[in-house]
């Protein structure tokens, strides 16, 4: 188990150039596996050669490649395949070494049918190599295994290096390591399984303790706007009313927006279920953000490199007709001076979207899947990490003791009612990462979670709102001029239909 660019994949390309030469002059077959043909194979068949090519093995070890993916040294063969779930590998034998390169992300029942057997006819030692990730990867089983067989017989089978290790070797990567251990936090998942070679529980609680502490910030909360700061607004669109489907919560806009007056005749919203959740945040680009400030005690605050977010507002709505939203959330964009709305543009939320593009000038759409919320999550963690979003200062215990006493109904929800579901959404929030290279994680509230005090359904609707401010860190910042506003109406489209119709 190595940390990320430590030099793994040279060692392996060292050894391999290695048995070749070593066993030239025998039949012998060596298999190497890795997740993916392109690019994972082919990088590894690239440093093999460059290996072989050296002056050490060019002339007195000459090679040939054949078929593509089969190198040889005399009677020696090493198969490169690909560890793909989809790939057709049977047949092969490994008599010698059998070598699983990244074996974190090669799935147990593939390694388990397909490419175990490679070495059965000679119990051909066996070699995974990686980084870690979780406790339920093909890595890491097959670590414990080592780990328990050396304690039978005293024989090392497992070798584990860490960045600690490589820095005290290489000074340059001392100072990388330490660069992204500031950045995102020692205890980010991805800084203690590339770098320091943690396992990290593939479920469980997604923010820690640790997480929400640096979430917590020390500003209050505002009822409008400063002068001369930017802001933004970040939507998570809750469903419509009850057996509403897409095209008819348009139509419900549509006629609202014509009408100047809330859809008619729709059935009454049920109660309980997902709102739609407004977070405000504000935004200190990097000049700013760089600047001493009250908050941090005078100090100048850290990654000024890149903006830090404050989150001074929140909203929603429990069972409220998006065509009754249209207006208030303009006017609310309005009335912000928003210089972004971020907006879940998701099946119902489409249409929603659509018209808040139409009526403002700045609206960033974003479209939930298995891929973009699991990157959302790791960027939001990141943001946490870094201490570049925090929210506004309350009393944990004052917020539990609120949800107690007023359970959230219909209707609009105050700010500090909405706080008080956010920190309970948080702390509720489960996260797993999915097996296979994508890292995918699959994070939110479960279904059916309930407050244990007030037995209410738990959602994640503000939490999903805060984490949108993700999508601002692809943007890039500058701080408007004094008393500017950064929202600029666009034409009435509903006009423009009119004289069509």
């Amino acid at each position: 188990m190595f940390p990320r660019q430590s030099g793994k994949n040279e060692l392996q390309a060292q050894l391999e150039a290695f048995l070749l030469a070593e066993f030239c002059e025998q039949e012998v077959e060596l298999v190497k596996a890795s997740p993916t043909w392109k690019p994972q194979s082919l990088n590894a068949m690239r440093r093999l050669e460059r290996v072989l090519r050296s002056p050490r093995y060019q002339q007195a070890y000459p090679w040939v490649k054949e078929q593509g993916y089969i190198y040889r040294v005399g009677r020696a063969r090493l198969f490169f395949l690909s560890g793909a779930p989809v790939s057709n590998i049977v047949g092969a034998t490994a008599n010698l070494l059998l070598e699983l390169d990244e074996a974190q992300d090669i799935l147990e029942h593939k390694y388990d049918k397909e490419l175990a057997p490679m070495a059965a006819s000679t119990n051909a030692t066996r070699v995974f190599w990686g980084t870690a990730w979780t406790s339920r990867t093909l890595l890491a089983r097959e670590l414990r295994l080592a780990r328990r067989l050396e304690a039978e017989d005293g024989l090392r089978r497992a070798f584990v290096a860490s960045a600690e290790q490589v820095a005290a070797e290489s000074p340059a990567y001392a100072r990388f390591v330490d660069e992204q251990v500031r950045r995102f936090g020692r205890q980010h998942p991805l800084v203690r399984t590339q770098y320091f070679s943690e396992e990290i529980d593939s479920g469980g609680g997604l923010f820690s303790l640790e997480h929400q502490a640096r979430l917590r910030g020390a500003h209050p909360r505002l009822l409008a706007p400063a002068p001369g700061r930017l802001y933004a607004l970040l939507l998570d669109v809750g469903g419509v009313e009850e057996g509403a489907t897409g095209a008819e919560a348009l139509r419900g806009l549509l006629e609202a927006a014509e009408s100047g007056e809330g859809a008619r005749g729709a059935p009454a919203p049920r109660p309980g279920r997902d709102s739609t959740a407004l977070t405000v945040v504000e935004v200190q680009p990097p000049a700013l953000a760089a600047a001493p400030s009250a908050a941090a005690g005078g100090r100048a605050e850290s990654h000024t490199h890149a903006p830090l977010y404050r989150i001074v507002h929140r909203q929603a709505w429990v069972g409220v007709r998006h065509s009754e939203l249209y207006a208030e959330l303009s006017a609310l964009a309005e009335a912000w001076r928003a210089r972004w709305l971020v907006i879940d543009a998701t099946g119902v939320g489409a249409g929603l979207a659509s018209f808040l593009q139409a009526r403002l000038a700045h609206v960033l759409p974003f479209t939930f899947s298995a891929r973009s919320k699991s990157d959302l999550g790791w960027r939001f963690l990141t943001l946490i990490n870094e201490g570049r979003l925090q929210d506004w200062a309350a009393e944990p215990q004052a917020a539990a003791a609120r949800l107690a006493m007023e359970p959230p109904q219909s209707g609009a929800l105050d700010p500090e009612l909405c706080q008080a579901l956010f920190w309970q959404q948080l702390d509720a929030c489960q996260g797993q990462v999915l097996p296979g290279p994508g890292r995918l994680l699959r994070w939110g509230v479960p279904d059916g979670t309930r407050d244990p005090r007030t037995g209410a359904l738990v959602h994640d609707d503000l939490l999903i709102s805060a984490a949108l401010c993700a999508v601002l860190d692809e943007l890039s910042w500058q701080a408007p001029a004094e008393g500017r506003s950064a929202v600029n109406p666009a034409a009435d489209p509903l006009a423009a239909m009119g004289e069509v119709w």
